[in-house]
């Protein structure tokens, strides 16, 4: 069975989108993964198809309604795929989250808009509330295009070369170190000689140096989680 997305959207047309197009628009039409964008309004009973009303205790903005949401996550059978919604309340996703979530079914994805959804259905549907950053979007049909982006590359076959992934951000807990290629020279700018020296041991002791490099002056909580997970490999 193919890696399955199932996307609860008010606006279904915004899929595949960028999906479509390059490792993840191949691997869709071969058939590597398939995605359903299903249009919360569908279930809506009035003749408006409206998904939202306003906030219980006064406020700005509207909520979307647990009943409609409901019945469209009912109608979307998750075989044993998580149950997500895009929230800037969720937890942050990682590429741990990304790995694990690749490597099962597939994922059935909530696209919150308005101010919200309302907290009955997400507790009554066992939602889990996901985040791609400490920023609010308009909606959640792009983080949900980022999430799953984010798993598809990782489907076996899909990127032209498996071994890419192992040195990837995050993969080992760093950073990328950084990247070059040809003009060996451009605008005064050399390509680092220990990088076309021919010395495998050496190019991959620099690279690893500059991720570490690159992290610490970058991400300096990312750094501490590293430096605590090779303390805690030395007292093994």
């Amino acid at each position: 069975m193919p890696w399955r997305a199932s996307v609860l959207t008010i606006f279904p047309e915004m899929f595949p989108g960028p999906l479509g197009l390059s490792l993840a628009g191949k691997a869709l039409e071969n058939g590597t993964w398939s995605l359903d964008a299903v249009d919360i309004r569908g279930f809506a009973t009035d003749r408006h198809r409206s998904v939202d009303d306003t906030p219980a205790g006064g406020g700005p903005g509207m909520v979307m309604r647990p009943d409609v949401l409901a019945r469209a996550l009912d109608a979307t059978a998750a075989a044993g795929r998580p149950r997500l919604l895009m929230s800037p309340r969720g937890a942050p996703l990682t590429q741990d989250r990304v790995e694990a979530w690749a490597d099962g079914p597939g994922l059935v994805i909530v696209c919150g808009r308005f101010e919200g959804v309302d907290e009955r259905v997400i507790e009554a549907r066992g939602l889990e509330e996901i985040s791609i950053g400490d920023y609010v979007l308009s909606g959640g049909e792009v983080a949900a295009l980022a999430l799953i982006d984010a798993c598809i590359r990782l489907l076996p076959g899909v990127m032209g070369k498996e071994a890419s992934g192992g040195e990837e951000s995050f993969a080992a807990g760093l950073l990328e170190y950084p990247q070059y290629t040809r003009p060996q020279v451009w605008e005064g700018r050399s390509i680092p000689d220990l990088l076309v020296s021919g010395d495998h041991a050496k190019v991959a002791a620099f690279r690893r140096s500059e991720a570490e490099k690159v992290t610490q002056e970058r991400r300096p909580d990312l750094w501490a989680a590293y430096i605590e997970r090779l303390r805690r490999a030395r007292d093994r």
